[in-house]
């Protein structure tokens, strides 16, 4: 460990109990994808006041800022804005917006990294830029709400990288740091380095239109809609056999509408879901099965049915950890457990932080300091230095490696990356 380590890891120390009441501020004033106002703004008031300048209104409510030297490699160290719907959780907002899924402690994170790498004598060891960037809404909205960010043009995309990614935000950038709460069962350790491979997925909506009728005088007259979606998630059910296990597929549906009153034979139905696979051509052989099993759910019924598909996100793309990565954790000294991803083992879950990685080297971590299921209302703080104080060290050690000594050891990674697909090829995959 150089001095300049041994300086980083200082300042975050001494910024230790305002980093841990930035996190539990953040915690209880969560908001929605593209909708992350107060957020933004306390995040972006944070950056300036460590002297930094700040572009916001990337996408709405993202925001950037950077650090070191222009012209070299430019790496993100990026968090996420939004918080997930789950008004039950005991610190959910009013609105039923809760941190139910640790956003709040990668922005805590972010923060404590710019605070170290902010510092004078730290920035100038910088070869290159370390760019923090706050990205909105990596949770999946729902169609209703992408429609009106539609219209308002806020967003056209299903998530905030894509719509950053699509307006030219990440141009400049070379490669990624990112991180995220736990999220496959390695609740021993305080690291896990590395980017375990994740499904990718489509949106689906089916809107099923029926035939309003009298329910108790001329049920015979109308069409039922709810029934037709009904029996559409019952021909779902059938199918499921057949899908493989190779593709980690998985199909969860929400009935969004079903009729507006008990006595009149409902003629609109609403299911929205996703459609997930660990590769994209399981994804799209899914999605027609799904497609097949309504159309012909509703001809059963005698309804017609409206199905609208949306790009979701990119399957995430395995990466064991670099040896920066590996380097910095052993920094933290022999208190601090750590271990790399399991090699092949999927996580079922989705993010965008998969359209990253088929076009840059994305270098993640998870951490711990919580318990309980993300996205439920049992998901809760269990120790603020593993949760806080611990991220920002790594991500801004791994950061200073990368960017330190002509940024040898980012442009090596560089080197040996070749992206999964081009920039035009992606942008035209997202439309």
């Amino acid at each position: 460990m150089n001095e300049t380590e041994k300086r980083i890891i200082q300042l975050i120390d001494e910024h230790r109990e305002e980093l841990i009441a930035m996190g539990n501020e953040l915690y209880t004033r969560a908001e929605r994808g593209f909708a992350e106002v107060n957020t933004s703004a306390f995040i972006a008031d944070k950056l300036k006041k460590l002297g930094l300048n700040v572009q916001t209104g990337l996408a709405g409510t993202g925001l950037r800022a950077s650090a070191g030297k222009e012209g070299g490699v430019n790496v993100a160290l990026i968090s996420e804005l939004d918080g997930i719907l789950c008004p039950s959780h005991p610190q959910a907002a009013p609105d039923g917006m809760s941190h139910a899924c640790g956003h709040h402690a990668q922005m805590t994170a972010m923060l404590g990294a710019a605070i170290a790498l902010t510092c004078p004598e730290v920035a100038a060891e910088l070869d290159g830029q370390a760019t923090f960037f706050a990205v909105p809404s990596e949770e999946f909205l729902s169609e209703d709400i992408r429609c009106g960010l539609r219209e308002k043009n806020i967003s056209t995309h299903s998530g905030g990288k894509a719509e950053l990614i699509y307006r030219g935000c990440f141009k400049d950038i070379d490669m990624a740091i990112t991180t995220h709460a736990h999220m496959l069962p390695f609740d021993d350790y305080d690291f896990v380095l590395g980017n375990s491979a994740c499904t990718g997925f489509i949106g689906k909506t089916a809107v099923f239109h029926g035939k309003a009728a009298h329910a108790a005088g001329a049920p015979h007259e109308g069409v039922n809609a709810m029934n037709a979606a009904a029996l559409a998630l019952s021909a779902l059910g059938m199918i499921r056999e057949t899908f493989q296990e190779k593709d980690y597929i998985r199909v969860h549906p929400i009935m969004k509408e079903a009729g507006s009153a008990v006595n009149v034979v409902p003629d609109k139905a609403v299911l929205d879901m996703m459609v997930r696979a660990g590769n994209l051509k399981a994804v799209a052989e899914v999605s027609e099965k799904t497609d097949r099993a309504f159309r012909g759910a509703a001809y059963a019924i005698g309804a017609e049915v409206e199905i609208t598909d949306v790009p979701g996100y990119l399957p995430v793309i395995e990466r064991l950890p670099d040896k920066v990565m590996t380097e910095a954790a052993g920094l933290l000294g022999d208190s601090v457990k750590w271990t790399s991803i399991t090699p092949g083992l999927e996580n079922m879950t989705s993010t965008d932080v998969g359209d990253l990685t088929h076009l840059m080297p994305v270098l993640n971590f998870t951490f711990g300091g919580f318990e309980g299921a993300l996205h439920s209302k049992d998901f809760r703080l269990t120790d603020a230095e593993k949760a806080f104080v611990l991220p920002a060290k790594l991500m801004a050690l791994i950061a200073y490696r990368l960017l330190t000594n002509q940024a040898e050891e980012a442009r090596e990674i560089l080197e040996n990356f070749t992206p999964a697909l081009t920039l035009e090829k992606y942008l035209e995959y997202i439309g």
